[in-house]
């Protein structure tokens, strides 16, 4: 995870969209437009942070940060789709960069905050086989329109799943689009749950877009 920047707690891409404005870019490696973490909209998550072995000064830190995330989206020579993500936070606290490739192949990373991590990302499509396996609070409230289906098979939302062995948590997400108050937002749908079964949370994050 990331300073909930990701919260890997962590778009085709844009969030904060009246009516249905939007920004998509799957071609070239051009900055979309950067996402600004909405903490009224947003569940807390610092509980979420405990779990996953992230001390009280930085969680402090990261609960009083702005963060922002600046998003690229493009598809490699072999046609694969990259997501790469630039957090950046307010207060002093270090940025991160993500790279994320949507062909469900697990690969290892060093976070700052989350430590040693193995993760792996796809498109997913509500109507196909893999979404039955997802739990039914990753599934609530997608849009699923002309705008949201734009994954390279018509999917609207993309899966997530990251684990850290050494301090004993996993974390699936969903991202997307919804619509909070008549807005459209980005989203991101997190369950964050320890290996032993023992504890399990969950959290909806919601990112603004900022033109």
């Amino acid at each position: 995870m990331r300073p909930i920047t990701s919260c890997h707690c962590q778009p085709r891409l844009s969030a904060r969209q009246t009516g249905r404005r939007g920004t998509t870019n799957q071609k070239s490696k051009t900055p979309i437009n950067p996402h600004l973490q909405n903490k009224t909209l947003s569940d807390p998550h610092d509980a979420v942070l405990t779990l996953q072995g992230v001390g009280w000064l930085k969680r402090k830190a990261i609960n009083l940060a702005t963060v922002t995330l600046t998003i690229k989206q493009y598809n490699s020579a072999e046609g694969v789709n990259h997501i790469d993500i630039d957090s950046v936070a307010t207060g002093g606290i270090k940025g991160t960069s993500e790279e994320r490739i949507l062909d469900w192949t697990a690969r290892s990373h060093e976070d700052h905050v989350f430590g040693s991590l193995s993760g792996k990302s796809r498109w997913i499509s509500t109507s196909g086989p893999e979404w039955a396996e997802v739990d039914s609070f990753l599934k609530e409230g997608w849009l699923q329109g002309v705008e949201e289906t734009k994954g390279p098979n018509g999917e609207a939302n993309i899966q997530n799943h990251v684990v850290n062995q050494a301090n004993g948590w996993e974390a699936t997400q969903v991202w997307g689009f919804a619509e909070v108050n008549g807005t459209r937002y980005h989203a991101r749908r997190v369950i964050v749950r320890k290996l032993d079964g023992s504890e399990e949370l969950k959290i909806r994050l919601i990112y603004d877009w900022t033109a």
